[in-house]
């Protein structure tokens, strides 16, 4: 009999969490992720669901959701101890038919509930659901050490903060040539950082919320890791190379056009442009 416990979206949670944490970008309960999954996914489970799952009203309806399944962190919960007690750290849960709530169908196992970022993450889900023609799958949030460093000093302009970070390491402008969104500093955890941060979804796979952290997304837990990841390597550069009396030299405007134009993506216009 197949256990949830070893299922690939279970175990995929567990390895993505656990390397977030070692990477220095979950301290405490920060950070949270959302993998959206198909009904096909969780039904060779259904003897291990709740025979009365708990049901939680949503503070906004999310009916381009209606019926979806989601793996998600729990609220409060530590990352560094997801690998230790998954059913405890994770819940499975499922959006009603008509968008208004959702149900709890496993996890959660000594009680609390989903991330208290899921307005965002259900929010952001709704947009790249539809931007991406339903690829885009994981919301990821972390606390991303140097990308939080950055927003200190640099100008929180997209187009320029974006141009920095393609600077920052060859391969940045190939992973997101979108650039990264930025949304004003927000108090977290309420609707309105949810919208905020959902727009900017509309049109990047990365958006930073300044002294806080960054919000990622992709069709996969890898995909949506390996962006941050690869944002978050130029930061450190970056952070080391301001630390160092800043650039001597740098990309130019005409190799990463040359690098868009090799590997086949279109360069944020704003930021191509400076």
């Amino acid at each position: 009999m197949q256990r949830i416990l070893s299922s690939w979206f279970v175990q995929g949670m567990v390895k993505a969490t656990s390397d977030m944490w070692l990477k220095g970008w979950d301290e405490r309960n920060g950070g949270n992720v959302s993998l959206r999954l198909d009904a096909a996914d969780v039904e060779p489970y259904r003897d291990e669901f709740y025979p009365a799952p708990r049901c939680v009203e949503l503070s906004q309806p999310r009916t381009e959701l209606a019926g979806c399944w989601f793996l998600v962190t729990g609220s409060g919960k530590f990352f560094r101890n997801v690998q230790l007690d998954p059913a405890d750290t994770l819940v499975l849960l499922q959006i009603t038919d008509d968008g208004m709530a959702y149900h709890i169908h496993w996890g959660l196992s000594n009680g609390g509930l989903p991330t208290s970022e899921l307005a965002s993450h259900f929010q952001s889900h709704a947009v790249r659901k539809a931007v991406s023609g339903g690829q885009d799958r994981v919301i990821m949030h972390c606390h991303a050490t140097n990308l939080i460093a950055l927003s200190f000093v640099l100008e929180l302009d997209e187009a320029r903060f974006t141009r920095l970070l393609w600077e920052g390491s060859t391969e940045c402008l190939v992973v997101f040539p979108d650039g990264i969104g930025i949304v004003p500093w927000m108090v977290p955890g309420t609707d309105g950082i949810g919208s905020a941060t959902s727009e900017q979804m509309k049109t990047h796979t990365l958006v930073l919320w300044p002294h806080h952290g960054i919000f990622g997304t992709g069709p996969t837990l890898d995909e949506a890791f390996g962006l941050i990841d690869t944002a978050e390597k130029s930061a450190e550069i970056l952070v080391k190379v301001l630390s160092m009396g800043g650039m001597k030299q740098t990309i130019t405007r005409e190799e990463l056009i040359a690098l868009g134009e090799r590997f086949g993506v279109t360069p944020h216009a704003g930021a191509i442009a400076l």
